[in-house]
Parts: C-alpha cells; sequence; structure tokens
C-alpha cells in the first residue's frame, strides 16, 4: 500500500512462502506475483524492494501440492524461446500449476535502466508484439521447431523440447479496446480494473462475448483489497488509518510514468484523499460485510472470480479463511 501508516509484506522469499502455504491451506485457487523491476520511491520506496517472478513461483511451485501458481512475464523482457522453456520448466516442477501472466510494459523507467524501452511503440504496436510473442510461445509449446519474423523478434528454426504435458494457464491484465481484444484471443483468465459496477459488468461482458466468438473461454476476475475485523467499525478505523500515511511523493511519480506531465501529477497526488492508498477497490467491515460485498460484486458484474489482496496476509488471510470462505461457499452450495 502506497502509506507510511499501512503494513507493508516483507521482499522476502520466506515470507511469500509463509503467505502462499496461508493461500493453500485455506483453500484459494491461485497465487500469483507481479514482476517488478523498479520502483516508486517516496518515503515509502514504494515497490523498490521485490523478488523476480519467475525464480520465486518455482520455489513457491515445489513448497505447495495444490494451489495453482501463476507468475508474470514482460513480452518486451523476455525472449520469447526464453519465456516459452521457463513456463514448461514450471509447468513440470508443479505438476501441471503452472500460469504465465503476460505483461507487455507500461512503466517506461523500469525499461528505461536497461536501455530497452521504445518509445516510439504505441500502445497498439505493443499489444501487436504481444500477440505475436504469445502466438510464438504457443507454438514452441506444440510444435518440433519455429520460424517467425517479426518487427520485434526473430526466431529462426527454433527448437524448445520438451513441450509442456498440459498448456500453462495463460493471464492477462489491462481495459483497454487492445487489452481485451488480446485476452478474449489468448487468455484463459483476463483482470479487468473499472472506475464503477456498471464499467466492470460492461467489461466483462464484452471479453466473456468477444471470447466466445472466438471459440473460446475466457473467466474474467477484478482485483479487490480485504480488510476486515471483527466489526465494521473497526475495520472503518483501519482504513481510516491507513489512509492518513498516504504517501503522496510516491503517487504523484507513480502518474508521472505513466505519462502524466510532472505538475498534474502532483497536483493531483496533494488533492487525493485517503483511499488513493489502496490502488484497489477495496471491502472493509466485518465478515458478514465483506461476504456480501464479494457475492455481489461478483454477481452484479458477471465475474468468474476476484484476485484477493490482504493487508496483513498473515493474520487477513487466516481470518478470512476462518470466517468469509465457509460462508461463500455455503452460499454456492444453496445457489447450486
Amino acid at each position: 500500500m502506497l502509506s507510511t501508516t499501512a503494513p507493508h509484506p516483507e521482499a522476502s522469499y520466506a515470507w511469500n512462502r509463509r503467505a502462499a502455504l496461508h493461500a493453500e491451506n485455506i483453500g484459494l485457487d491461485f497465487v500469483m506475483s507481479m514482476a517488478k523491476w523498479r520502483g516508486f520511491g517516496g518515503t515509502t520506496d514504494h515497490w523498490g524492494r521485490s523478488l523476480e517472478s519467475m525464480t520465486m513461483m518455482s520455489a513457491l511451485a515445489e513448497a505447495t501440492t495444490r494451489v495453482k501458481i501463476w507468475a508474470t512475464l514482460h513480452a518486451n523482457v523476455h525472449n520469447p524461446a526464453i519465456a516459452a522453456k521457463m513456463l514448461t520448466t514450471l509447468q513440470d516442477v508443479s505438476g501441471g500449476r503452472a500460469g504465465m501472466n503476460i505483461v507487455n510494459g507500461s512503466y517506461a523507467g523500469e525499461f528505461e535502466q536497461f536501455g530497452i524501452w521504445d518509445p516510439e511503440l504505441s500502445h497498439e504496436d505493443r499489444y501487436r508484439m504481444t500477440e505475436l510473442w504469445t502466438e510464438a510461445v504457443r507454438r514452441l509449446w506444440t510444435e518440433p521447431s519455429v520460424t517467425m519474423h517479426t518487427p520485434y523478434f526473430d526466431l529462426v528454426d527454433c527448437e524448445s523440447r520438451p513441450h509442456p504435458a498440459s498448456r500453462p494457464t495463460l493471464i492477462s491484465a489491462g481495459k483497454s479496446e487492445d487489452a481485451r481484444r488480446f485476452q478474449a484471443r489468448y487468455a484463459d483468465g483476463a483482470f479487468l480494473a473499472a472506475e464503477s459496477l456498471d464499467e466492470m459488468r460492461t467489461l466483462s461482458a464484452d471479453v466473456h462475448a468477444r471470447a466466445k466468438a472466438n471459440g473460446r473461454v475466457c473467466k474474467t476476475y477484478s482485483m479487490l483489497t480485504v480488510v476486515q475485523d471483527e466489526t465494521d467499525e473497526l475495520a472503518a478505523k483501519k482504513v481510516k488509518e491507513w489512509g492518513a500515511g498516504l504517501d503522496r511523493e510516491a503517487l504523484a511519480h507513480m502518474r508521472r510514468t505513466w505519462g502524466v506531465p510532472a505538475d498534474q501529477a502532483r497536483a493531483w497526488a496533494e488533492g487525493a484523499d485517503g483511499e488513493a492508498a489502496f490502488q484497489t477497490a477495496y471491502v472493509a467491515g466485518s465478515a458478514r460485510t465483506v461476504t456480501e460485498h464479494i457475492e455481489y460484486i461478483v454477481r452484479e458484474a458477471e465475474l468468474d472470480g476476484l484476485m484477493l489482496i490482504f493487508p496483513e496476509y498473515d493474520e487477513d488471510m487466516l481470518l478470512f479463511g476462518e470466517t468469509v470462505l465457509p460462508a461463500l461457499r455455503a452460499r454456492d452450495e444453496v445457489a447450486a
């Protein structure tokens, strides 16, 4: 969270392993890690410390037995032949539980430090590159050899064996026209963000319809931060306390990386309220409130699921598993 008064997870394997085991033990479906190469500074050094996604998720695949293991790869960083081999290995290590969250780079500062950011590529160009990259990866998983010449990479009689016994799950986040077209054509799961429930419903229905038109199924998810306590009042108190420490410097820097002029980004950050510390939609309340909210938004927005974020994983995830998940499952059984 973008806050000096909020909990801050450790950038350590021990911490991530513990969180993954919590997720597995309470019966969540998947764990996913982002790929982050540079943070946003500020008082909190927001995301300044992070672990490399593929390496960590490979270790978590060995530490777990049931939960799906989804790693993140940047199409503009990894050659598709490297990515194909890495995911085949993760699929083998995990016993068929691997997934790849495909991103194509949106924060220029992450890649300028490597010297690989191409400012001439438009948003549409980056998605065209990602489509070709994904096609290459999928072909390398199934064909004896692949030759492809593109404006972004070249493969010449490229081999990648062994092939995965089953294709890893493909995930992609984004809500733009380009993103939704890509999700419908290539992804098994789409992570969507919206400003309202109505917009989320529209986006989810659009991805579902586009995928169906392509003869495919793409599930839709939204991100949700869970702030849970014994009562709604105690949960609201946490939100207020964490919001009070909003890191406006990091928030402004984040906006600048999105291409917002520095003066506008600074003015926006100075005027932002404490909720900006969350960076995602959130629900705050008792177990009953959290249960009802989750059931409502999944149903009303026509989502297939949620990617949950917990401010305090050791405490919050276990509490969620003891109270909210059983209630949601009971309601699912009644509905079924």
